[in-house]
């Protein structure tokens, strides 16, 4: 486009021309056609100027300088003049073009609506007055509010577009103001303040108003309030002034719905107390009625029925109480705080002190007043005939055991707690019976349910038992024999018996609160020796009893702690010494007689005596058992064991020969009667052998003679087949070749029809085609004729002796001859061949 010299302008079209002589670049609008000179340069190809649609604007760069009468003005050389680096918003209007230097900074672009309820906030960058008088300084701020449709100016910025908060009921917004200004109410603001608008409805923010949140009303009922705490001195809704810190509640009373202040902290929502008639609660630090104040330290008691809002500062001490009811077995034991006038059960004024006790009982309501604290309920205690409980004086410090029945402490009473050794304990919780669980150590822990230790301690003495008790106050003991209940009192203890157990007999393996009577026998195991030294292990067995003696002297049981220990050691000690005055021999052969002899003793008069006393407790040895004998000698215990393996072999040899002699017996008499029965079995095998021979030969001959007669029958019927079948093949065959024969003439004949038929249809083309062919270039000769026509056809035959006479005289030449003297030259072609033109075959 720049090298073209003819330029097409289209209408609404531009073109910039530079002249590359003055540097100067110009305009050039269409339509027209610009024929370019040799100094001019296109430097901008044909451009559709800009179109600004009406409510449209664009935004130029640069743009030119217009003069009074609206045209451009130009500089000294013809340069049209520009506003550099200033700005200018065109509007709708005719078609421009951008002259040189001129940029379209912002497209044309529609014009911006404004809203109702809608504001551009806009802001000045230049010093400027507006169309209506009104002066701007660079940096003011103000709003554009619609509807209406906004007019851009090059002075004016559009910061951002703000949108109407819509306000809706039980709500409100909150601003803050970014500067000093007024409200939409007309009061005036300081930067960095912040208040509420409640007004329903929509709310645009001015310019220096900033929405900081949407506050949403707190909806109150009869059971809920807002507890709020001032952040700034202020009055609220109800014209109060509230101090800095202050806290107060919102209920119900006062509004249904509370839109919090801005200077009012929500701490929470208070739920409401409720108090039925049975119920209480103590309020600690209440407000007072005067000042509203909160009372630090003192309490205020609150019986229902009530309901009730706890104020800031209030708490309940140990929440929503139920009031004491009283039955006539209950009580409570009461302790006064602090100075009080009370009633006394016969209704007459008491003043109470500061820590005094007391009890009072029922049937009645109680409801403890805030100089009262409650230190106990307590219940009368029912007591069975055989139950007691201890209990001690808090003054005195005396104990004493209450027993068989029901029982109210005083205020002056507590329960004491009997403390008692670990292993009487032990064999309290226990559920071990002292006659059925007589073998078990007592070191075994048995599994029992633990010790009430304020209730008096009882044990159960079985029958033909008894217990020894001591008590420590009195210096007294006593025995009770059982079946009966033994109770303790507060300085009473058992007496343990520690008795021996085990085989041998090891001291302290059993621990009882109760000794056991009789009869009864005790086992141990003790080593003698004879006099010819054999040493012999033997296991006794003891029968002994108690002989009852009077209440007076029923101590004398408990004397001996390990009765069971001290007789076992006597009696081995006797039987000791008996053995050893004997030989193995001789006592092998009276044992039973020695012992006895040696536990027993004889009379005066020289018989065996029948029991054996033990004078300090009354115990008496009735029998002795010998249970085994076993030397302890390995050598001895091996000639023994040696002399009654070969008496066991005897016996067993004797008996083991006896049983051979009659197993043979009985084994000849069943071979017999197995040989007789094979015999028969062998018979009877033959003459069913011979029945089967028999058959054997008769299946064979009957076999051999069907099997010839078969085969000759499946001969003879083979044969006819195959002639059958050799007859039918050949007429099948002589049919087949006759449809062959026949088939192939006809394929023949019809072949050669066919050869016929094609050779005439080619033959028959090829002569319509010699006189297509022949019939179209007659019409081609005849149309070439006609279009040349007569005198054509008359000039080409005589234009070329013309031409050569006209070429001869041109040179001037008459006649020439050109020839290298060998061979002949025609001079009528001479023309011709200097021009190179090469002779007709017909004129060589």
């Amino acid at each position: 486009m720049a090298n073209e010299s003819i330029i097409r302008i289209p209408p609404y079209h531009y073109i910039h021309v530079l002249d590359q002589n003055s540097n100067v670049t110009r305009v050039e609008t269409g339509p027209k056609t610009y024929i370019r000179q040799d100094n001019e340069r296109i430097i901008l190809a044909p451009k559709k100027m800009v179109m600004v649609s009406p409510r449209h604007y664009c935004i130029i760069l640069n743009p030119v300088v217009h003069g009074t009468d609206g045209a451009v003005q130009l500089d000294a050389l013809g340069q049209v003049r520009l506003a550099h680096a200033d700005l200018e918003i065109r509007m709708a209007q005719d078609p421009f073009p951008l002259y040189p230097g001129e940029e379209l900074k912002q497209d044309v672009t529609p014009l911006q609506i404004v809203l109702a309820n809608t504001a551009l906030h806009l802001k000045a960058l230049l010093d400027f007055e507006d169309d209506q008088g009104g002066k701007y300084v660079a940096g003011d701020e103000w709003l554009f509010e619609g509807p209406g449709t906004y007019i851009p100016q090059k002075e004016v910025e559009v910061v951002e577009t703000i949108l109407a908060t819509t306000i809706r009921p039980n709500q409100a917004i909150r601003l803050q103001a970014r500067k000093e200004c007024r409200d939409r109410e007309g009061n005036k603001r300081v930067t960095g303040e912040e208040w509420l608008v409640k007004k329903v409805g929509a709310y645009l923010p001015g310019v220096f108003e900033e929405v900081i949140d949407i506050v949403d009303a707190i909806i109150l009922t009869e059971k809920k309030a807002l507890h709020l705490r001032a952040t700034k001195t202020f009055q609220d809704f109800q014209s109060i002034l509230r101090k800095t810190g202050e806290e107060w509640l919102v209920t119900m009373a006062d509004t249904e719905a509370h839109i919090p202040d801005v200077y009012e902290e929500v701490l929470g929502i208070i739920n409401i107390t409720t108090l039925n008639s049975c119920q209480y609660c103590v309020i600690c630090d209440p407000v007072g009625l005067i000042d509203g104040k909160p009372q630090l330290g003192q309490k205020k008691v609150m019986k229902g029925e009530i309901s009730f809002f706890l104020q800031p500062g209030e708490w309940l001490e140990d929440g929503i109480q139920d009031i004491y009811v009283l039955s006539e077995e209950d009580g409570l034991l009461l302790r006064a705080l602090r100075p009080l006038e009370d009633k006394s059960e016969d209704n007459k004024d008491i003043l109470r002190k500061p820590g005094d006790r007391w009890l009072i009982r029922g049937p009645l309501e109680y409801v403890p007043p805030a100089e009262v604290e409650v230190m106990e309920q307590r219940h009368a205690i029912p007591l069975a005939e055989n139950e007691g409980i201890y209990v001690r004086d808090i003054k005195t410090g005396k104990i004493r055991a209450v027993i068989g029945h029901s029982y109210m402490l005083s205020q002056d009473e507590e329960l004491w707690e009997k403390h008692l050794p670990p292993h009487v304990e032990d064999l309290l919780t226990t559920d071990r019976d002292p006659l059925l669980d007589r073998s078990k150590d007592s070191s075994e822990k048995g599994i029992g349910l633990p010790r009430d230790k304020t209730r008096a301690v009882s044990y159960r003495v079985p029958h033909n038992a008894a217990v020894q008790v001591y008590d420590y106050k009195e210096r007294k003991s006593r025995v009770v024999f059982g079946p009966e209940l033994v109770l303790l009192g507060p300085d009473e203890q058992f007496t343990v018996l520690s008795l021996s157990g085990g085989r041998p007999k090891r001291p302290h393996m059993r621990r009882s609160l109760c000794l056991l009577l009789g009869p009864d026998f005790c086992t141990d195991i003790i080593t003698i020796e004879t006099a010819d030294h054999a040493r012999l292990q033997l296991q006794l067995a003891y029968n002994w009893h108690f002989e009852i003696p009077s209440v007076a002297e029923a101590t004398r049981l408990f004397c001996v702690p390990d009765f069971i220990g001290d007789a076992c050691k006597t009696l081995a000690s006797r039987i000791r010494g008996a053995v050893a005055a004997v030989t193995f021999d001789d006592f092998h052969k009276n044992s039973n007689r020695l012992i006895c002899a040696a536990v027993f003793g004889f009379d005066g008069e020289g018989a065996l005596r029948n029991l054996l006393r033990f004078a300090p407790n009354g115990l008496v040895i009735s029998s002795v058992d010998i249970q085994s004998v076993e030397p302890v000698d390995q050598r001895t215990r091996d000639a023994l064991q040696r002399s009654v393996q070969l008496a066991i072999e005897i016996t067993t040899n004797s008996q083991e020969a006896a049983a051979r002699h009659e197993a043979e017996r009985l084994e000849q008499e069943a071979r017999g009667r197995l040989e007789r029965q094979k015999i028969l079995d062998q018979a009877e095998a033959e003459r069913a052998r011979k029945e089967l021979l028999e058959l054997e030969a008769l299946s064979t001959a009957v076999e051999s003679t069907g099997a010839a007669k078969a085969e000759a029958q499946s001969r003879a019927e083979a044969a006819r087949i195959e002639g059958e079948g050799a007859v039918l093949q050949a007429k099948l065959k002589g049919q087949a070749t006759a449809i062959e024969t026949e088939s192939e003439l006809q394929r023949l004949k019809q072949a050669r029809e066919q050869e016929l038929h094609f050779s005439k249809e080619q033959a028959d083309l090829d002569v319509a085609r010699a006189e297509a062919l022949a019939a179209v270039e007659v019409k081609k000769f005849e149309a070439v004729i006609k279009a040349l026509g007569a005198n054509t056809i008359r000039d080409i035959a005589v234009a070329g002796p013309e031409m050569q006479v006209k070429l001869l005289q041109g040179l001037g030449i008459q006649s020439t001859l050109i020839t290298d003297g060998s061979s002949p030259i025609n001079l009528f072609t001479a023309a011709g061949g200097l021009l190179g033109i090469l002779p007709k075959p017909s004129e060589t």
